[in-house]
C-alpha cells in the first residue's frame, strides 16, 4: 500500500510533516490550498479514517498510524479554534 506524506502550514506559521498509509489524501486537497480549520478537520477524517480503513481492508487491522496522525491533527487544531478565521495550507505531497 503505497503511504505518502503532505506539509501543513498552521496559521501560526508552523509547519507539520503530516502522515497518510494511502494516497487517498490526495482526493481531499491539493498542494498550495488553504482550507478554513472546519474544512481542513472534516476533510483530514474523512481521508485519514479511508486510509485507515484501506490498511483494515488489506491487512486485517485498522492503521493506528493514520489515527494517531488524525489526533495530531485535531489537537495542533485546537490551538487555533478560538480564531473563526484561521485557515490551514496544504503545502505538499512527498
Amino acid at each position: 500500500m503505497p503511504e505518502m506524506h503532505f506539509r501543513v502550514r498552521w496559521p501560526d506559521g508552523s509547519e507539520d510533516r503530516c502522515y497518510s498509509p494511502s494516497l487517498v489524501i490526495r482526493d481531499y486537497f491539493q498542494p498550495g490550498a488553504a482550507y478554513p480549520l472546519p474544512d481542513f478537520l472534516q476533510r483530514s477524517r474523512e481521508a485519514l479514517t479511508i486510509a485507515s480503513e484501506r490498511v483494515r481492508a488489506k491487512y486485517g487491522y485498522a492503521c493506528s498510524m493514520a489515527l494517531d496522525q488524525l489526533a495530531l491533527i485535531e489537537a495542533q487544531a485546537g490551538r487555533f479554534e478560538t480564531q473563526p478565521q484561521a485557515r490551514v495550507e496544504v503545502l505538499d505531497f512527498d
